[in-house]
């Protein structure tokens, strides 16, 4: 590899980094940090407004990308990001600290869209292919170092630091990107679609804040007004001359992939979300040591990143998507096993057949996008597979706590138990009620369960899109 395309791999991996350990650390940090500001309550704010502000950039950046360059725009959106943490490690209220996350996540759209597109831009499909199995380690070092991060910087310093320290990587990536990328573009003057991404950005706002608010009524009003917004979207795209989001990217197969990416994404945020859960709250395991647990996850999401996608010149893109989301399903119907009496190493060992299937499908997908469009749209599609998947992180992770929640409630109703709700399952009242605390551990494995459940269905389904590409041949499948 040339020195500057090594220069740019490891900008992309620190700029990769910087937005993945963050994740970790944060969930780490979370307890302490609500304590010190007195709201408890908004604590999945926190990670919503974070949710929210990344899936509204990230078409945005795809665009821009495709039209001001890749460098400047990844730069720009670092630089937001690192805004946004020290404006989160100065804030003195939780209210603060959410829109300052919500800052955070506008500079994570353009990482997490814009880092993908670059590696699509400049290496070959196979040299692809191993990059990004190289930026996948990342995710395994976060998971690892997250932890150990978070509770060295809380103990030795405060909770703010967890923030401050994202300032050298960001700074690094950055001198790196400017030193080694260099890109030729069209500099003409373009026209930005400030009522598309004005609309855009409003439908994906109305429909995840309906998704985050609870309740039947609420979610079909906002479901309403989302469709709404969209069609209006859809004619003033038609007649766009730069379209935010050009609808041609939207080929059968590329339809297929994102759909795919979106269940696949569900299942991650729900094995992310609530096996730590399971392991804290039900088996009884500090956080340092559920974290760890979940690191042969990331573990294997590097395999696999390496060996199924691999198998696709050989074998096709079908064959390879089939396969790992069938290892997704089989994970999933494992996970469901879980019960009060199980043992840590299962876990370890069934997220560690989970990962194997997220980095083959995840890998497989990003490089099937962008194959399916060229160099010019090739921004716009990646941005949009990337807001797919923070989609399937937001709905999925809002519809498996209205699950949790519902089937805790129903558990103690089932023994004749009342008033006893999610929120006040660990308060003193009502562990004076005469509630034990074994009896809220199965009241949380009952609703784990159920949500395992939902895991299975989506797996199903997954692996049932997989059959319906269109397959060219094995040759071609990894052609440019």
């Amino acid at each position: 590899m040339k020195s500057k395309n090594r220069g740019i791999v490891i900008a992309l991996m620190v700029s990769m980094f910087l937005a993945a350990v963050e994740g970790t650390v944060v969930t780490t940090a979370i307890p302490t940090i609500v304590k010190d500001l007195n709201g408890f309550e908004l604590i999945s704010w926190v990670f919503s407004a974070y949710l929210l502000t990344s899936a509204i950039s990230t078409p945005i950046y795809g665009k821009l990308s495709d039209l001001y360059g890749r460098k400047n725009i990844l730069s720009i959106g670092i630089i937001i990001f690192l805004v946004g943490s020290c404006l989160c490690g100065l804030s003195q209220s939780m209210y603060q600290l959410i829109a300052f996350r919500a800052v955070q996540g506008l500079g994570a759209g353009a990482i997490f869209t814009v880092t993908y597109t670059i590696v699509g831009d400049i290496f070959t499909a196979e040299e692809s292919t191993k990059i990004q199995g190289g930026i996948s380690t990342v995710w395994g070092i976060a998971s690892l170092v997250g932890p150990f991060l978070g509770g060295f910087l809380i103990e030795n310093l405060s909770w703010n630091w967890i923030f401050f320290i994202n300032l050298p990587f960001g700074i690094i990536s950055i001198i790196l990107l400017q030193k080694n990328l260099i890109e030729t573009f069209d500099r003409k003057k373009h026209k930005i679609d400030y009522v598309g991404t004005l609309l855009f950005s409003s439908a994906i706002i109305i429909f995840l804040l309906g998704s985050l608010s609870g309740g039947k009524k609420n979610i079909i009003i906002f479901l309403i007004v989302t469709i709404v917004i969209l069609i209006l979207f859809y004619y003033v795209e038609k007649k766009a001359q730069e379209p935010i989001i050009p609808f041609e990217i939207f080929t059968k197969n590329s339809t297929i992939v994102n759909t795919i990416s979106f269940l696949a994404s569900g299942i991650l945020i729900g094995a992310d979300v609530y096996l730590p859960i399971y392991m804290q709250n039900v088996l009884g395991f500090g956080a340092t040591i559920s974290g760890l647990s979940m690191a042969p996850m990331s573990v294997a999401w590097l395999l696999s990143s390496f060996i199924l996608s691999k198998a696709i010149p050989k074998y096709g893109e079908r064959i390879v998507i089939a396969t790992s989301s069938l290892i997704l399903l089989i994970s999933c119907v494992f996970v469901s096993t879980l019960s009060i009496e199980s043992q840590l190493i299962s876990v370890i060992v069934y997220g560690f057949i989970m990962g194997f299937g997220f980095g083959g499908a995840f890998t497989t997908l990003t490089i099937m996008v962008q194959q399916s469009v060229g160099y010019n749209k090739r921004g716009a599609a990646t941005a949009v597979n990337s807001l797919v998947r923070t989609l399937g992180q937001t709905i999925g992770v809002s519809i498996f706590g209205t699950i949790l929640n519902m089937n805790i409630v129903k558990y103690f109703k089932n023994i004749g138990i009342s008033g006893i709700k999610p929120n006040n399952l660990y308060s003193s009242s009502t562990l004076s009620s005469g509630v034990t605390v074994h009896q809220i551990k199965q009241s949380l494995n009952s609703g784990l369960h159920k949500v395992f459940i939902a895991l299975i269905i989506i797996a199903l389904a997954s692996f049932v899109l997989s059959f319906i590409f269109d397959v060219k041949s094995k040759n071609n499948s990894c052609k440019q």
